[in-house]
């Protein structure tokens, strides 16, 4: 859904630890994993890369399809790629303005387009492909499901 960046405090673009929370959360540098039996665990070390992702799936596979990353993402612009998941995926802007392309292919051209202002949620439903893009500086929280998840280039 966002640019393939490094979250920061990550140095080395794999997942350290997947850990219970212990006080103040920023869900900007350090993500939540919501799983199975209501369990909320803190996901250090988190990325939008390959490696990083694939860690927090192996790290969170018991959960299986229970299983939700609760992050909060301040990016400006076009998203890079289209995305879909098993599982309803809920979008929240908090600041400025966004724009969700869903449809049933990942295409700018075929895509419907919802506009998410301080406060708007959107429910993408499970196999329907998604982009964000961020109409300047904006911030979004995001409650995905992670396993079976696909992606593809945004041209």
């Amino acid at each position: 859904m966002f640019k393939t960046t490094r979250q920061p405090g990550c140095d080395d673009g794999r997942m350290i630890a997947i850990e219970t929370p212990n006080g103040r959360q920023n869900l900007l540098d350090t993500p939540l994993h919501l799983g199975a039996g209501s369990r909320v665990r803190t996901v250090r070390g988190f990325a939008w890369n390959p490696e990083a992702l694939s860690a927090y799936v192996a790290a969170t596979a018991d959960d299986g399809a229970d299983g939700r990353l609760m992050v909060v993402v301040e990016d400006e612009g076009r998203g890079d790629h289209w995305e879909r998941h098993l599982a309803d995926e809920v979008i929240v802007c908090l600041t400025g303005q966004v724009s969700v392309l869903r449809g049933p292919d990942p295409s700018d051209d075929t895509a419907d387009e919802v506009t998410l202002g301080p406060g708007d949620a959107v429910v993408n439903p499970a196999g329907v492909w998604h982009a964000v893009d961020m109409h300047g500086r904006a911030r979004v929280l995001t409650i995905t499901p992670g396993p079976g998840s696909e992606h593809r280039p945004r041209t």
